[in-house]
């Protein structure tokens, strides 16, 4: 993704994300693919206390009026004047950041001429721990998609800078919408579906073509292919490979999710449950 991984999950529901690729196991191919798409079919929802994170730490410097991302894929930097900038991302081609206060910042973007969605940072007051409250709109006639994360100092601000300057390490999230967390899977025959309340859906053909994923405004597709029990999902943008998800039916009846971002090299790992 365009961002880090904690933007990224802010920005879409969990499954919709970045995994390693493994490889078939041996067997009837026939009889593995039903008994995974009868262990994977039906609605999940993930369970967010689980999610683990695996990256570089967060890198944000706001110093002199200027904001940058540098961690983020690819980084940028804009006025921090309240006012919209052209930026060139994915998911954006304004952004705008706004100081409310020595320990406050307000994020906001937009793509297309469209509001998107926007960032609330707040840093504690003894420095080390960042909040993080976001409302994203960035799919069309879906639901608003809100959530909250936090994030330790593992590095410190520099001389002059604000609060918000420096290194952060993910923690967790918190408080997101039951749309981010939920999706349903069909596997039928050699298709396999996708759709999230949250606007997110695919009809991708099992070791077949890439298909457009809806409601992602970047542009974003999805292939699927099988792989041991489960599955793999690879994402591309502009035909170039930007991270995969595995989705692997468990033996403790849970659904384990494990997303690489191949861009910033992150990983992130969670799992859900049948509801």
């Amino acid at each position: 993704m365009h961002k880090t991984t904690i933007a990224a999950l802010a920005a879409a529901s969990l499954f919709a994300l970045s995994a390693c690729q493994q490889q078939p196991a041996a067997g009837n191919n026939a009889t593995s693919t039903a008994a995974a798409a009868d262990a994977i079919n039906g609605t999940w929802k993930a369970d967010i206390a689980s999610v683990q994170f695996d990256q570089k730490p967060d890198e944000y410097l706001l110093k002199d009026g200027q904001y940058s991302c540098k961690s983020c894929s690819p980084s940028y930097t804009v006025a921090a004047d309240g006012a919209f900038h052209a930026v060139s991302l994915p998911y954006a081609d304004n952004m705008s950041v706004k100081v409310v206060d020595d320990h406050t910042i307000q994020r906001a973007s937009q793509k297309g001429g469209r509001e998107i969605g926007g960032t609330k940072v707040t840093i504690s007051v003894d420095g080390n721990t960042l909040t993080g409250e976001f409302t994203d709109t960035s799919v069309p006639n879906a639901p608003p998609s809100k959530g909250q994360y936090t994030e330790a100092r593992v590095g410190p601000a520099p001389a002059g800078a604000h609060a918000v300057s420096g290194q952060w390490k993910p923690e967790k999230l918190s408080n997101f919408t039951e749309e981010q967390l939920t999706v349903t899977i069909n596997v039928e025959g050699d298709t396999f579906h996708f759709s999230s309340p949250s606007g997110y859906s695919y009809d991708a053909k099992i070791g077949g073509p890439d298909v457009p994923i809806k409601g992602d405004i970047a542009g974003t597709t999805a292939g699927i292919t099988k792989a041991g029990d489960g599955y793999v999902e690879t994402d591309k943008r502009d035909g170039k490979v930007v991270g995969t998800t595995t989705f692997t039916p468990g033996s403790d009846g849970k659904l384990h999710l494990v997303g690489e971002d191949k861009l910033t090299g992150s990983k992130t790992s969670w799992t859900a449950t049948k509801s």
